[in-house]
């Protein structure tokens, strides 16, 4: 794995956390680490989805159904995140 890959999972990884966080219900008081965090492990499990189901490559710039899956998972993760958060820092 080279320092561009790294590179590169840190930005889809930011991308896909704030396109999740920005599509995601309420508001997610969660640190921007965090939601880099969701985003690559949203991107990861959404491409791994679209594989499984064929949709890996679609027509055009972007893979827009596996974009989607991938921002769907983000959101969720985010959500689920800004819970556990909130509660682990209350404590």
């Amino acid at each position: 794995m080279s320092i561009g890959s790294v590179i590169g999972a840190l930005v889809i990884g930011l991308i896909i956390g704030l396109l999740g966080k920005l599509v995601a219900p309420g508001k997610q008081p969660i640190p921007l680490w965090l939601t880099i965090v969701v985003g690559i492990v949203a991107a990861f499990i959404g491409t791994f989805i679209a594989r499984a189901f064929g949709v890996e490559e679609t027509s055009g710039f972007f893979d827009w159904i596996e974009l989607f899956i991938q921002i769907a998972l983000a959101a969720v993760g985010v959500t689920l995140a800004a819970g556990l958060y909130s509660k682990r820092s209350v404590h």
